[in-house]
């Protein structure tokens, strides 16, 4: 019994008691639908970004979904205790990545964040997310109330956020950077980490907060004061984000109509196919195609986060938590950003805005949580850990 277990562990696509068929089956298929559904809102608001044409942004955009989307049922059908196995060597690969970015990267408008291997640009801040919620749910999925409250038991896991923080942060890109470090506190606290460690490590980052702000750049600086007063340069740093209101509120009720958008078709706003891509669909489709496209993203975070609740080992809830956050995060900052509401910073709306690293980085995780949903009743053993 225990060998063929070992067997069935090391042969997963060969597990006839749990073959393929039965696997692709228990794929949540509400969940892909709303996925697609996402990506289809992507194409159309990029068709419309290019002045009603595929190209440059509509056509590329979902191709590569449509290539992630064969990749994310091919990560669905591996028992997810395989992919736990590299959960910290995919994190090792992460950190040698922000390395090379560092070192070799590309650099776009004052910042190192792209690198190309094999032809393809790829942004290793938007992987290293995922890979860090899989190195710390492989690091707390066994752990006991005793240890998380030990601070010397937990340190490691600080230093596995803190170092992708600082790679990132050095590049710069402050953004992605507190997303990172919100996606493994998030998992921390779900596994169990006294919650007062990080109600403490807010206060002083709050106290600290007037010295932090001297040591951003220049144009990080710009952007806090352009948000707290976007008048003081209206056509220059505060433009965005004038004209990104002006969208939003013109839009009405019903919209302007499909391809109809005055700030989109005549090229008031810049980046509109990436940061601000959310500003064509208010405009052109208006309150209620805002908020259908609000309710179909909040319909993707609550099925993730019921993976989560149902997932029955604890690898894979902290791991789908993670993800469930990531994607949250992509959302609320985006769209608090395009509002006004936060200062606007390189995060875009995943599926919608244009850009292939996040693309890929959602439709990995997102590859994961399926495995995850799949495979929600197996049960690790002790030959598991690593």
């Amino acid at each position: 019994m225990i060998l063929e277990s070992s067997l069935a562990l090391r042969r997963p696509f060969r597990d006839r008691s749990f073959g393929l068929a039965t696997k692709f089956l228990r794929i949540n298929w509400l969940f892909v639908l709303c996925v697609v559904l996402l990506a289809g809102v992507g194409y159309a608001a990029l068709y419309s970004a290019a002045g009603g044409s595929p190209q440059p942004y509509a056509e590329g955009q979902i191709i590569r979904f449509a290539g992630m989307l064969v990749v994310m049922f091919a990560i669905a059908m591996v028992d997810i205790r395989v992919i736990a196995r590299f959960s910290w060597p995919s994190y090792a690969m992460g950190i040698v990545l922000l390395l090379v970015v560092m070192k070799f990267g590309h650099t776009g408008l004052g910042a190192k964040r792209w690198i190309t291997l094999g032809g393809i640009e790829i942004q290793p801040s938007e992987l290293i997310k995922l890979f860090l919620a899989m190195a710390l749910a492989s690091y707390f999925k066994r752990a006991t109330p005793e240890q998380t409250g030990h601070l010397l038991f937990v340190l490691p896991a600080v230093l596995a956020i803190a170092l992708p923080f600082g790679l990132i942060l050095k590049e710069p890109n402050l953004g992605t950077a507190v997303i990172t470090a919100a996606v493994g506190c998030a998992v921390m606290l779900a596994a169990g980490v006294r919650w007062w460690w990080f109600a403490i490590i807010a206060i002083i980052i709050a106290i600290l907060a007037p010295v932090l702000y001297h040591h951003l750049h220049a144009y990080q600086r710009a952007r806090i004061i352009t948000f707290l007063n976007p008048g003081s340069d209206p056509l220059g740093a505060g433009y965005n984000i004038i004209q990104s209101k002006i969208a939003l509120g013109s839009g009405g009720f019903f919209g302007q109509g499909y391809l109809h958008g005055t700030q989109d078709q005549l090229n008031f706003l810049p980046e509109k196919q990436t940061d601000f891509v959310f500003t064509i669909i208010a405009e052109e489709f208006g309150y209620a195609g805002s908020i259908a496209v609000l309710l179909l993203l909040f319909t993707i975070i609550a099925l993730a986060l019921y993976t989560a609740i149902t997932c029955k080992h604890a690898y894979g809830r902290l791991v789908a938590l993670g993800i469930a956050m990531n994607f949250f995060l992509y959302c609320f900052v985006n769209l608090s950003m395009v509002m006004g509401l936060i200062p606007v910073g390189g995060v875009p709306l995943p599926l919608i805005s244009y850009g292939g690293s996040a693309l890929t980085a959602v439709m990995l995780g997102f590859g994961v949580l399926m495995s995850i949903h799949v495979h929600r009743d197996v049960v690790f053993t002790t030959d598991d850990d690593f």
